[in-house]
C-alpha cells in the first residue's frame, strides 16, 4: 500500500462482501474507500450518484451472474463514496468548507496516491460519472478508461438548477422526507420499476429507500450543491485521451445529455449503449445488460473473462454471448468487434421486462 503525507487509513471493519473499508484522510477531508480484492491486481475505482453509496449504486452489477469472472477476477475494486455518504457516517461539521466538483476530483487523485495506484479504470454513475470525467481530464495520465452510467457533462440548466435548489431546501428543513425520496427515486429508476405492474414497489426500490433513510441529510446537501454548481465540460471532452463506454437508460432524465456527451467525445473514443425500459441507474435496474458491452470494452485493454469462472448463470444465459437481457448490434459481434478494438458504434441494448 502506498503512503501520502496527507493521507491516513483506518481499517473500519470486515463486511460480508469480502472487502475492507478504509477512512482515507485527504487535504480536503476524509473519504470512505471500500476495497474488494487483491491489491496487486489492476485497479477499478467507482464513484456513486447523489445520496447513494457503493452498495446502493453498484451492488446490482457486482453481484449479478458472471460479474465475478469479468470484473472481480480481473481487478481490485476501490469503491469511493462521496464525503459523508458511507454507512454510519456522521454529519460533516458546519465548520468544514463546502467542496466544489474540482475539490472532489482532486480527492480522487489523493486516494490513488494513498493506495499507490498509477493508472485506474473508472466506473461512475451520473454525478459520480461527472466527477470521474473531470478527474480524467485533469489527471489524464492516471486514467486507463471510463465506464460512465447516465453521465452529465453540461452545466445545469435553469430548470435543473431550480429543481436541485428545491431538493436542497427539503434536505435542510425536512431531512430525508418522503417527497425528497420520491424525487430521488425518479432520478434513479424508471416508472415501471418504481411502481411495478400492480403498483407495488420492487425489491430494488425498497432496498434503495432503506439505504436513503440512513443518509445524513446535510452531507447529501453538500454533494448536491457541488453538482448544482458544476461547470460545462463539453468543450474539453475531445481532449479525453482514454476510451469511454457510456450506458444510459432510455427512461433516464439524463438520456439526452448522455447522448450529447458521447457525440462530443467522438466515435473514435466513445461507445454508447442505450438500455430500453430503464432509468438512470442501469447498474441496479438492468445490470445484465451491461456485461457484454463491458466485456468487449475490456478486451481493448487486454482483459479477458477468467476461463475457470466463466460458467453459465442459473437461467442458462451466458453474458459472453447475446442473451434475452441484451441485444447487441451485429457490428460488435463481427470479427473486428470480437478482436482487440472495440468498435465506436452506437449500441442499443434491448431489455425484456
Amino acid at each position: 500500500m502506498g503512503d501520502s503525507s496527507n493521507s491516513v487509513s483506518i481499517a473500519i471493519e470486515i463486511v460480508p462482501f469480502g472487502g475492507k473499508e478504509f477512512l482515507v484522510k485527504t487535504s480536503r477531508g476524509s473519504l470512505s474507500v471500500f476495497v474488494c480484492g487483491d491489491q496487486e491486481k489492476p485497479a477499478l475505482i467507482t464513484y456513486p450518484d447523489v445520496a447513494l453509496n457503493y452498495m446502493s449504486c453498484f451492488q446490482g452489477l457486482f453481484v449479478c451472474p458472471d460479474a465475478d469472472s469479468l470484473l472481480l477476477q480481473n481487478f481490485c475494486i476501490y469503491h469511493i463514496d462521496a464525503p459523508g455518504h458511507e454507512l454510519g457516517a456522521n454529519v460533516i461539521s458546519s465548520d468544514v468548507p463546502f467542496l466544489s466538483v474540482v475539490d472532489l476530483a482532486d480527492q480522487v487523485a489523493e486516494v490513488l496516491d494513498f493506495f499507490g495506484l498509477k493508472r485506474v479504470l473508472c466506473l461512475g454513475a451520473t454525478a459520480g460519472a461527472y466527477i470521474l470525467t473531470l478527474f480524467a481530464m485533469k489527471y489524464t495520465e492516471r486514467v486507463l478508461g471510463l465506464i460512465l452510467v447516465s453521465p452529465v457533462c453540461k452545466a445545469p440548466t435553469w430548470t435543473e438548477w431550480l429543481y436541485n435548489k428545491v431538493l436542497m431546501n427539503l434536505l435542510y428543513f425536512y431531512g430525508m422526507c418522503g417527497v425528497l425520496k420520491e424525487c430521488l427515486l425518479q432520478r434513479y429508476f424508471s416508472k415501471e420499476l418504481r411502481y411495478g405492474m400492480h403498483g407495488a414497489e420492487s425489491e430494488i426500490v425498497q432496498a434503495c429507500l432503506k439505504l436513503l433513510d440512513e443518509r445524513q441529510s446535510p452531507n447529501v446537501m453538500r454533494f448536491l450543491q457541488a453538482i448544482n454548481r458544476r461547470h460545462d465540460l463539453t468543450d474539453d471532452l475531445k481532449k479525453l485521451q482514454c476510451k469511454t463506454l457510456i450506458f444510459v437508460g432510455d427512461c433516464s432524465p439524463f438520456h439526452a445529455e448522455s447522448v450529447h456527451m458521447s457525440t462530443k467525445i467522438g466515435r473514435k473514443n466513445c461507445t454508447l449503449v442505450e438500455v430500453k425500459a430503464c432509468g438512470s441507474l442501469v447498474t441496479e435496474e438492468h445490470p445484465l445488460a451491461m456485461l457484454v458491452p463491458i466485456e468487449f470494452f475490456l478486451m481493448e485493454f487486454g482483459f479477458q473473462r477468467q476461463p475457470h469462472f466463466a460458467t453459465s448463470s442459473s437461467n442458462g444465459s451466458n453474458p459472453s454471448s447475446p442473451s434475452s437481457q441484451s441485444c447487441i448490434a451485429p457490428e460488435l459481434l463481427s470479427p473486428e468487434g470480437l478482436g482487440i478494438k472495440l468498435k465506436p458504434i452506437k449500441t442499443r441494448a434491448d431489455v425484456e421486462i
